[in-house]
C-alpha cells in the first residue's frame, strides 16, 4: 500500500476559485484560496491528491499499455479493416519534436511522443485513432479525416493539442 505523501497547502488572498498542485520532491503542495474553509481544504486536497495519482499513473504507461490501447481503438471505430488496422508495433518515444506521433504504414509501425503521456485519456486516443487510421489510408485525404472523424471527440483534441502547442511554443503537428 502507498503512503500518503506529506502535503503542505498553501493559501493565497490573491486566489479567488482556482486550486492546484505539484510535486515538490516529496512533498505535494496545494494551492488553495486563502477563503476556504478547514472542510473544503480537506476535499481539495484529497481531490488534487487524486488528480496527481491519476497524473502518474498516465506517465507510467508502456508500449504494451499502448498497444493494447491502439486494438480497443481499433476493434471500436475501425471494425471493418481488421487486418488494416493491427499495427505490428506501438511505442512511446522521445525524439519526436515536431509531431505527436507517427506511423510508417511499410512496416505497421506506430510511435507516439512522450509529450502526449501525461495528457488526458480522450486526447490520447484521438492521438492514437489518428496513426491508426494511417494504417488504412496514408495519407491524409477526406478518406483518413472521414475515419478520423469517427471518434466523438476528435475536433476538441485537436483543439486540446493546437492550445498546448501554442501556450508552450512547440511546432507540433498532427498531420
Amino acid at each position: 500500500m502507498a503512503r500518503k505523501p506529506v502535503v503542505e497547502v498553501r493559501r493565497s488572498q490573491r486566489r479567488r476559485r482556482t486550486v492546484s498542485a505539484y510535486r515538490d520532491g516529496e512533498r505535494v503542495v496545494v494551492l488553495i484560496p486563502a477563503q476556504f474553509s478547514r472542510a473544503e481544504e480537506r476535499e481539495w486536497v484529497d481531490r488534487m491528491l487524486e488528480r496527481l495519482a491519476s497524473r502518474d499513473q498516465r506517465a507510467r504507461r508502456g508500449d504494451a499499455d499502448l498497444q493494447a490501447r491502439a486494438t480497443r481503438l481499433a476493434l471500436r471505430y475501425l471494425h471493418e479493416y481488421p487486418g488494416a488496422a493491427r499495427p505490428a508495433s506501438v511505442r512511446w518515444v522521445n525524439n519526436q519534436n515536431g509531431r505527436w506521433g507517427s506511423c510508417t504504414p511499410a512496416d505497421r509501425t506506430i510511435r507516439l511522443s512522450h509529450r502526449v503521456q501525461d495528457m488526458p485519456d480522450w486526447v490520447l486516443d484521438y492521438v492514437l485513432l489518428h496513426e491508426l487510421a494511417h494504417l488504412v489510408v496514408p495519407s491524409h485525404n477526406s478518406a483518413f479525416w472521414d475515419l478520423v472523424s469517427r471518434y466523438p471527440r476528435a475536433e476538441r483534441a485537436r483543439g486540446f493539442l493546437e492550445g498546448v502547442s501554442a501556450a508552450s511554443g512547440l511546432e507540433m503537428s498532427d498531420d
